[in-house]
């Protein structure tokens, strides 16, 4: 067995010479010898192969050998070049360090190619034939409550301090996709829906995750089937993702459930114009605990869904919803800024929704800073 350290880079064509020059000695010895034997041999059964590989140790830094493998090398010495199988792995780490320093430069390159938002636009809300109803506001933030909680201004007020590095995104209803368009034209697996990944929800997700990459946020996405093959039971499957997702990311306050938004009306195509830019309307779905599950963070959770469109208020007026306040708990007891974002709705095309997750993403890094 032979134990590798990492070689700088800067050495490897002084290992690889020193290499070149020691096998073309073996050859001239190898032939050097056959003139004296009748039945040749080949040079790794003449060598101590521990010498040797003592000897490479001492020239090349980080390649040694196990002190306690001396009978498997003799076991398999005639079946492996000992010369051989080091030059590969030597070029193997060459090519490994190569292809990681290529792949830094890759991320690095589609990190500085994603476009950011620009603030300072005039937006304008496409009108369209479902009314826009609220119950509270807060600082121009409408909200539809749909629990029997009064919301006072002290549980609105957006005094809520998150970790401002790890977000996590998921989606429950995974398989939730737009009307098609020509860039984005798709094989349909039900009604809006469609189990490929490049066509629904997920990359959405996927998008919002690029955006917040590129703000230097620690991204988890998940984008586990919750849906499909069965619907019913979405939200216990999405339950158990999250939870193991917490596992390994415990400093995560900030947990998005991406979806669709649907209603009878298919032709249904929340938008709002920013610049000259057609973006998705969004909309913050709150959970509490009205439906007699324990959710004691639900408070919280309002608090940074108002501190999010209050800020999205400000940058590009219109491109939230009312937020929707219900009884039912959507997971979000997990986390106290976690939340749903309906993104457009069946009628939406999927550049109308990728375009909107710019915005979203820029609202989101001058919220979180």
């Amino acid at each position: 067995m032979i134990n590798l350290a990492v070689i700088n880079l800067k050495d490897i064509g002084k290992y690889l010479f020193k290499i070149i020059i020691m096998l073309t000695i073996l050859w001239i010895f190898s032939k050097f010898f056959s003139h004296f034997r009748e039945n040749s041999i080949t040079i790794s059964e003449k060598i101590d192969t521990t010498k040797l590989l003592n000897c490479l140790d001492e020239t090349i830094p980080g390649i040694k050998q196990v002190k306690n493998s001396k009978d498997i090398l003799e076991a398999d010495v005639k079946k492996i070049d000992p010369l051989k199988t080091i030059l590969q792995t030597q070029l193997g780490m060459i090519y490994n360090t190569k292809n990681k320093e290529n792949k830094e430069i890759k991320e690095e390159e589609q990190k500085q190619s994603v476009e950011h938002a620009k603030t300072g636009l005039q937006t304008q809300v496409i009108e369209n034939n479902v009314p826009n109803n609220f119950t509270n506001s807060y600082n121009g933030v409408a909200i539809k409550n749909g629990t029997e909680y009064n919301l006072t201004e002290e549980m609105l007020k957006p005094d809520i301090e998150v970790n401002n590095k790890n977000i996590m995104i998921f989606h429950t209803h995974t398989c939730e996709s737009y009307t098609a368009s020509e860039n984005f034209n798709y094989q349909q697996t039900g009604t809006y829906r469609t189990t490929d990944l490049n066509y629904n929800v997920v990359r959405v997700g996927t998008e919002l995750t690029n955006q917040l990459l590129s703000y230097n946020y620690n991204v988890v996405h998940d984008k586990t089937y919750h849906d499909y093959p069965a619907y019913n039971g979405s939200y216990d499957r999405s339950l158990n993702t999250v939870k193991n997702l917490l596992l390994t990311n415990k400093d995560t306050d900030v947990i998005f459930d991406l979806h669709r938004d649907a209603i009878a009306d298919y032709s249904y195509a929340p938008t709002v114009k920013i610049g000259e830019e057609y973006a998705a309307q969004l909309m913050f779905v709150i959970g509490t605990d009205g439906g007699g599950l324990e959710h004691t963070n639900w408070n919280q959770n309002l608090k940074f869904a108002v501190k999010i469109q209050e800020k999205a208020n400000e940058l590009y007026p219109g491109l939230f919803k009312p937020i929707v306040l219900r009884n039912s708990r959507y997971n979000q007891h997990l986390s106290k800024a976690a939340g749903i974002i309906e993104v457009g709705a069946t009628g939406n095309t999927m550049e109308q929704c990728l375009a909107s997750m710019k915005y979203l993403a820029k609202v989101i890094s001058e919220v979180m800073k």
